[in-house]
């Protein structure tokens, strides 16, 4: 795959038959995939061949091989001119996300109340593959409720405050959830664990302010040096993915009806306009509800705890999914149009100003959050004005090994010891599971959050450090 360096964080690839859009790449050179074990920016190409697709395949610094779209792809159908929407291109994880709340302690006063909280999360917040959640939902009625308001929903039924729905993505809940749409196999797998972690590369970890590098930014946020946070990193388990599932089968099978043809069958896709692609966008944004729900149910548990052992509050800072399409204005060709943004792997990144800005943020932006790798730290960042690929940023430090690698290269060490060696108290993971997610299994995050600044996508405001993690 040969690449154009535009500047010393953009590359292009170039546009060829059957693109219809050239590819972007926005990372230094020291962060571009392997090409010889990542084919990930073969994805990138692939994707420029979606009908309707504007401007460009856009790829994140954190860029890696992913389901038909990279993991830290980007990509825009216009809905006028028959665009498509692409399952691929929001992934098996439907509103995966990350949320950051503030407590009321200093970290000097974190060594008393560490063990006891941790102890307190470890029993408080469900996770891992099997069943098990913090609500108990009363069947199907309430489940579509739950995917209809979201975080709304939950608050409205006492498990939050009004603040924190403004503090979330889309005031907590996407406005044309159809749970109409979703199957009953996607709800008996997600009935019983809406307040749940999962696994994988899923956590709740206790961190510290370490540095802040914008101040006024950092105080609109909450956010001061020393001060403890916790980040919540969740999705909307196996209720998306099954969702994710059904509907590329159905677009699988209506492409040829519309004329579509596809470099890669995993790149499956319906136009917005047509009834496969409005009902996989209801039941979507039904899964994109769920996970809201989920992440502000895991916030309240965790508050319970923190109330309980250090008589702390807990406020979010933001809450944002990472895995979504979103039908959103954006100007183009000298218009203002009606396009269908892929964030896969890549976030909402709204500079100041932005209309979609709750009032408090208006002149500082949208808060970021990129989570690094276990055991490494994290970064809050916010919107730049101007930013390219649709106000739209990277996620996190991205993969360069797959976990079976990862867990191979570890044979014989143990992970917990070593994270604990570095005062990082671990609880609940398995021993496999924290193989897995062992920082050198990915790429640098302090490189990909230098690259996303110095490529216009994101300016930095804090870094975290972790203390505690709870794994799945």
């Amino acid at each position: 795959m040969e690449l154009v360096e535009e500047s010393p964080y953009r590359f292009r690839i170039d546009q060829r038959d059957p693109m219809r859009v050239p590819g972007v790449v926005f990372a230094s050179r020291a962060l571009l995939p392997d090409i010889a074990g990542d084919r990930s920016l073969e994805q990138v190409a692939n994707v420029a061949t979606l009908p309707g697709i504007v401007e460009a395949s856009y790829a994140m610094p954190d860029v890696h091989w992913g389901y038909g779209f990279p993991i830290g792809g980007v990509a825009a159908t216009d809905v006028g001119a028959d665009g498509v929407v692409s399952p691929g291109g929001v992934g098996f994880d439907i509103s995966c996300g990350v949320r950051l709340l503030t407590a009321d302690l200093d970290r000097t006063a974190l060594p008393a109340l560490l063990t006891g909280l941790m102890d307190g999360l470890d029993h408080a917040i469900p996770r891992g593959m099997s069943k098990g959640a913090v609500w108990q939902l009363d069947g199907r009625a309430q489940l579509d409720e739950v995917m209809r308001g979201g975080s709304r929903y939950a608050v409205e039924r006492g498990h939050g405050v009004e603040r924190d729905l403004y503090r979330c993505e889309d005031y907590g809940a996407v406005t044309d959830a159809d749970p109409g749409q979703v199957s009953e196999r996607a709800v008996q797998r997600g009935q019983g664990q809406v307040g749940s972690l999962g696994s994988g590369n899923h956590f709740l970890e206790v961190q510290a302010v370490d540095e802040v590098y914008d101040e006024p930014v950092a105080t609109a946020f909450g956010l001061r040096a020393g001060q403890v946070c916790v980040m919540i990193h969740s999705g909307s388990r196996g209720l998306g993915h099954q969702i994710c599932t059904d509907h590329v089968r159905v677009m699988e099978r209506s492409m040829t009806r519309y004329g579509i043809e596809i470099p890669d069958r995993q790149l499956a896709c319906s136009p917005v306009s047509s009834p496969e692609g409005r009902a996989y966008l209801g039941a979507m944004a039904a899964a994109a509800n769920y996970a809201r729900a989920n992440r502000q149910l895991l916030t309240e548990a965790t508050r319970r705890v923190f109330e309980q052992v250090a008589g702390s509050g807990l406020d979010l800072v933001y809450d944002v999914s990472h895995n979504l399409a979103k039908i959103e204005t954006h100007g183009y060709d000298g218009t203002q149009r009606r396009l269908c943004v892929h964030r896969k792997g890549a976030t909402r990144a709204l500079p100041p100003g932005h209309p979609d800005l709750p009032a408090d943020l208006i002149e500082v932006g949208q808060p970021v959050l990129i989570p690094g790798s276990m055991g490494t730290a994290s970064y809050v960042l916010t919107g730049a004005a101007g930013g390219p690929a649709f106000a739209s940023t990277c996620h996190g430090a991205g993969r360069v090994r797959s976990r079976k690698q990862a867990t191979r290269a570890v044979h014989g060490q143990d992970v917990r010891s070593q994270l604990e060696a570095r005062n990082i108290a671990v609880r609940g993971a398995s021993r496999r599971g924290l193989a897995e997610e062992m920082p050198e299994a990915y790429k640098d995050v302090s490189a990909v959050v230098e690259s996303a600044e110095r490529a216009g996508l994101c300016r930095p405001v804090a870094r975290l450090l972790p203390l505690g993690v709870v794994k799945g």
